[in-house]
């Protein structure tokens, strides 16, 4: 499974104690790799890296990316093989409260995280993660391709953006050539749900909430379409991507942007995943939430993934109602009580592995 690369490795995780980074700790650890996190802090209460004890599996570091001499010092001391950048402000309505704040997280912490590892002088494999929402939003109903244009009418999609110009530059600037000791691509994924994510303003977060209190689950924009996926499918292209990126003969075949989103079909209105949420979860209803004074959001975005597709030979492994019952399945169990969730995220973990093994998906059969 991805060749093997991670057994014995030394990764770095930057936001390893967020939704993603416990999730991506932990399949790390299962794949055998020596893991280290730098993270500011525990960021919501309940949160996935507590309550999975994802503590036990990391050198686990508080601290700030924009804390340079702080960042530098746990680099170089990881002596990390392979870095995944995930930390970053996540919410684009908190950017409309703290957008300097946002772009100095997500724009400046990603050049702190590249020169951190620039000056170790280390061979190392970085992959930065953004988000679908780096591109300038048309309202295309087309998926947005890796040569489109950057962009963002809102702070935290304007710092995404900024931050895979960043990304483009250092790679130019410093890691190209047969003499750059550093292997440099970005990922961009879609909207990822799963269990243990407790962010504000998260779809999913939003609505188990309600359905645990008995409450109707409010939304703001009952037709706004998203690429919903699970977690684990842009985990997995991000650590596919690390491994191939690590071992290729030429980099430059790999080291770039690539989309990791799900299929058309996965692409739906809000309303259609609250109405398998709900389903799944066997009660609840929803109402409409007053958004007059709401901060403005795209009304449609979605991702073409074809590179990752003919190139890494990536594909998700769940489709929407498969990623919509393993995550109302998680909470279920998480509401219910009397259950390791360490046990319940590693099992969850092993299904998707085979799902990709059935499917014959190039990470998991290689």
């Amino acid at each position: 499974m991805f060749q093997g690369y991670y057994r014995g490795r030394k990764v770095l995780i930057t936001g390893h104690t967020g939704f993603k980074g416990s999730w991506l700790s932990l399949w790390l650890d299962r794949l055998g790799a020596e893991v280290t996190g730098y993270s500011i802090d525990i960021p919501t209460v309940p949160s996935l890296f507590e309550i999975a004890r994802v503590e036990d599996v990391v050198d686990h570091h508080i601290g700030d990316i924009l804390d340079v001499a702080h960042l530098n010092r746990v680099v170089a001391e990881s002596e990390a093989e392979i870095v995944f950048h995930l930390a970053a402000q996540p919410l684009v309505r908190l950017s409309y409260e703290r957008p300097v704040e946002t772009l100095a997280t997500n724009v400046v912490g990603t050049a702190n995280v590249l020169e951190a590892v620039r000056a170790t002088g280390r061979a190392t494999t970085v992959i930065v993660v953004t988000s679908d929402k780096c591109y300038a939003n048309t309202g295309s109903i087309w998926g947005y391709r890796e040569i489109d244009p950057m962009g963002g009418h809102d702070p935290y999609s304007m710092s995404k953006g900024a931050a895979e110009l960043v990304v483009d530059s250092w790679r130019s600037s410093f890691f190209s050539g047969p003499e750059s000791h550093v292997r440099l691509a970005s990922g961009r994924a879609g909207n990822v749900i799963g269990g243990g994510d407790w962010a504000a303003d998260r779809l999913m977060t939003d609505c188990i909430a309600a359905l645990v209190a008995g409450h109707p689950v409010e939304i703001r924009n009952p037709l706004a379409t998203r690429p919903w996926q699970h977690v684990l499918e842009p985990l997995s292209g991000y650590l596919w991507l690390g491994a191939r990126l690590a071992t290729a003969e030429d980099a430059s075949a790999f080291a770039s942007g690539w989309n990791f989103g799900p299929t058309v079909a996965s692409v739906q209105p809000v309303e259609n995943v609250v109405a398998r949420a709900l389903s799944a979860w066997g009660s609840g209803t929803w109402d409409l939430a007053d958004a007059h004074d709401a901060p403005h959001e795209a009304f449609a975005l979605a991702l073409n993934c074809d590179k990752a597709h003919h190139v890494l030979k990536w594909r998700p492994a769940w489709d929407f109602d498969q990623s919509i019952a393993q995550t109302v399945s998680w909470y279920r169990k998480w509401a219910d009580g009397d259950v390791d969730l360490t046990k319940l995220t590693r099992d969850t973990i092993a299904a998707y592995e085979s799902a990709g093994t059935a499917q014959d998906i190039a990470w998991a059969t290689a």
